[in-house]
């Protein structure tokens, strides 16, 4: 058979692998990873013989229309090779990827099985119990050591995972590439390392270096994303959609008109609801990338696979919450043509006011007296108080104190006293107030209407993340993006009270 059809043979079965991979949407098992390597080792042998040929053409010419049989051939031969091999080593506890990797026939490796019981004594017949293999294992630790030596604790990190809490970035592409199969690793420089890394992850989708980083920053970003200081989600209501079109076809259905008597002999009169158009919603994209650099590696600098993603995803997190923020705060025009804070709307207050028990009772009258679309009296339970940093102290005073002092200087009953309001502070209200005066809103519960909703894509909430093949790019490189749209669905869900500016004397 001519060295080309040999070689057309080995490139098949290292597509076949890697698409059997792909389709199980999984890593390559440590079996199919060895005979990867080994096939590409074996191609690599051959081109170089083919072009030898080439200069002194004294080889094989293969018939170009027997070239596909014979290609199809040697692939059914290195196939069937395999697979007995692995067979005949996992009946008797030994791993396959060396007899595959050098090339061993069938009686080869038949030959070194029947040695190995002569010297350990192994009972003909036992067999093992297949579960984790040790390279999931290994690639399961050593993404948690590099979480752990960026200030994270993983859950679920095990005792293996602190061997790897000390090693560089060189360290485990060395304990990579050796697993690899590449003798010489620990001989090579950290420019060489990283190069060769780089390869591997262009020739090899599911290399085990790139795959370890993948799942580092994936546990650091989740981390990341959970422990951000943020505010929005417990004034908002969470939403979700199946796509990027803007739904415009949610209606609200009117109410059925008060029964009314029938005389006697009477006719029943006809009633008709009327449905109420609620506003669209839409979601965007929003993202960023980063790069763990050729400099990076060689520097060691653990911090672009464990901080630098976990600030990347509690970025998103902030980014919802200063947009629901500036909604309140900027006060634009809603669904309806009108800004979302008006006289027309009948939730604004007139005059800004600090905390105080007038300006509570205001707000909760006017939220609790609201009509809906169809002008019917509706419910809405006061539920929350949002407030800038400074108010919480005099809020704190007017409901915990059983009294207060009246105007007259006499003590009387706090009708506020417990009242059970939320409170809410968060310094996006500040800084969007500047040296002006800072509102605060009062929110009704969000069973009763929807005032703000964020729509995630598929209810989607924490950011992707995909590792990048660019080629020419000198570093590993990733993508991180979140799908969300924000939406004011009905202005009656809040009241504004347009506040007071807020002094701090320590800063004066």
């Amino acid at each position: 058979m001519g060295r080309k059809a040999i070689r057309a043979a080995k490139l098949l079965r290292q597509q076949e692998l890697v698409n059997a991979a792909k389709d199980a949407n999984r890593d390559l098992t440590a079996t199919e990873q060895a005979e990867f390597d080994s096939l590409q080792r074996e191609i690599d042998d051959l081109t170089r013989e083919i072009e030898a040929e080439e200069k002194e053409p004294d080889g094989e010419p293969v018939p170009p229309e027997n070239t596909r049989q014979l290609v199809d051939e040697a692939l059914q031969a290195e196939r069937q090779r395999s697979a007995e091999i692995t067979t005949l080593c996992r009946e008797f506890g030994m791993e396959p990827d060396k007899f595959i990797t050098e090339g061993k026939t069938l009686d080869e490796t038949r030959a070194a099985v029947l040695e190995h019981l002569k010297k350990n004594g192994a009972p003909l017949g036992s067999r093992i119990t297949v579960g984790e293999s040790g390279e999931d294992e290994f690639r399961r630790d050593a993404a948690d050591g590099l979480v752990m030596r960026g200030g994270y604790t993983p859950e679920g990190a095990g005792d293996g995972a602190r061997q790897f809490a000390a090693m560089s970035f060189r360290d485990l592409a060395i304990e990579c590439l050796e697993r690899a199969g590449e003798a010489g690793a620990r001989r090579m420089s950290s420019d060489e390392l990283f190069t060769a890394i780089m390869q591997r992850q262009y020739l090899t989708p599911t290399a085990a270096f790139p795959a370890i980083l993948d799942n580092a920053i994936e546990k650091a970003y989740v981390a990341g994303h959970k422990q951000v200081p943020v505010t929005f989600d417990k004034w908002t209501k969470k939403g979700t959609l199946p796509d990027f079109k803007t739904h415009d076809n949610n209606y609200l259905a009117g109410p059925i008109g008060d029964f009314v008597e029938v005389p006697e002999g009477g006719e029943l009169k006809h009633d008709k609801p009327v449905d109420a158009k609620l506003p669209t919603r839409k979601l965007k994209t929003y993202g960023k990338q980063f790069t763990l650099t050729r400099q990076a590696f060689i520097n060691d600098d653990i911090g672009l696979v464990t901080s630098i993603p976990a600030r990347h995803a509690a970025a998103a997190r902030r980014t919802i919450n200063r947009q629901c923020y500036e909604i309140l705060m900027k006060n634009p025009k809603i669904y309806d043509d009108k800004v979302l804070f008006s006289a027309d709307h009948k939730n604004l207050l007139k005059t800004g006011t600090g905390i105080t028990k007038e300006a509570v009772q205001a707000m909760i009258m006017a939220i609790s007296t609201q009509k809906d679309q169809f002008e019917q009296a509706i419910t809405i339970r006061p539920a929350m108080l949002v407030l800038p940093v400074g108010m919480g102290f005099d809020l704190f005073t007017l409901f915990n104190s059983p009294t207060i002092q009246t105007t007259d200087n006499t003590q009387a009953v706090n009708p506020l006293y417990r009242y059970g309001l939320e409170q809410v502070e968060d310094p996006e209200i500040n800084r969007l107030a500047g040296a002006g005066a800072a509102p605060w809103f009062l929110l009704g519960a969000t069973e009763d209407t929807a005032f703000i909703e964020v729509d995630y894509l598929n209810g989607q909430e924490i950011p992707s993340i995909r590792r990048m093949e660019t080629a020419g790019q000198l570093g590993f490189v990733w993508d991180i993006y979140l799908d969300w749209g924000i939406q004011v669905m009905d202005f009656r869900g809040a009241v504004k009270n347009p506040g007071i500016k807020i002094e701090n004397s320590l800063l004066a």
